[in-house]
């Protein structure tokens, strides 16, 4: 498929997924979501791949929605539910899901629900110019798209709440300290640090990694108990993996383990 509105490459053993309306920020239109989710399609049922680096073309990440797409005229108004549960929903749950580490590079400004999209990535690596604005305040809308449940969990309580209600950027260095993100790199460094952590993930057990994601995401509805349960009933399914054996022979055998993703 011939994509217009992000790029889509196939690595060794990655793939990238760079968001490409630099001139509107990378802000969401219909197209460009229907574009992502064909390529995290094949992010999904490509065996080749192993991780995705998650970014965008130009000076910003993403400023969101394309407001243009959403402009709502006097004497009307428009159904964002909808936009919701068709559009940024299924995003956000499909990045949380996907069976192998996502990787974001957060190349400049990430606002609204571009903000949230980059925080559902697994690792979140940020340029020092980069920015997160939960910009939903100023036009009379509260943080979706997994705002209000990603940022108490990430800043805290307070943090959150004056994110949300104030809307005032955070800069990169700041949401590395505050834990919000996994670390903040020089500008030039940004693209070589995300190849580089997607070409480690590309070598590692991937069954083990996305069971990692699967066990962290459940965590937070658990009580220890049921968290206790969950975590036996995969890690039998994990032992019984290629991988694993693998693992366990390479150490037994003082060698690097050649890992294939089953």
């Amino acid at each position: 498929m011939q994509f217009e509105t992000i790029v889509f490459e196939r690595q060794d053993g990655y793939a990238e997924l760079r968001l490409n309306r630099p001139d509107t920020l990378n802000s969401f239109n219909s197209q460009m979501h229907e574009e992502v989710a064909t390529a995290l399609d094949q992010v999904a049922t490509g065996n080749d791949i192993r991780a995705l680096f998650l970014t965008a073309a130009g000076k910003g990440f993403c400023a969101g929605q394309d407001l243009n797409d959403r402009n709502v005229k006097a004497g009307s108004s428009v159904d964002l539910g909808q936009t919701l549960d068709t559009l940024y929903n299924p995003l956000i749950r499909r990045l949380r899901e996907l069976p192998l580490p996502v990787v974001c590079g957060v190349n400049g400004v990430a606002a609204g629900a571009g903000a949230n999209v980059a925080l559902a990535a697994d690792i979140v690596v940020a340029a020092r110019s980069a920015r997160f604005i939960q910009a939903f305040c100023k036009i009379g809308l509260l943080p979706d798209s997994g705002g209000t449940w990603v940022l108490p969990r990430l800043l805290g309580d307070a943090r959150a709440r004056a994110q949300a209600l104030l809307g005032e950027p955070i800069g990169a260095e700041q949401a590395a300290d505050w834990g919000m993100i996994y670390k903040c790199v020089d500008d030039a460094a940004l693209r070589d640090t995300c190849i580089e952590l997607c070409r480690h993930f590309a070598t590692q057990p991937t069954r083990g990694l996305a069971a990692i994601k699967q066990a962290l995401l459940a965590s937070w509805d658990h009580s220890l108990d049921t968290q206790l349960d969950f975590e036996r009933d995969v890690q039998r399914e994990l032992g019984r993996s290629d991988d694993y054996r693998e693992g366990v022979a390479a150490f037994l055998e003082k060698r690097k383990p050649e890992f294939r993703g089953s």
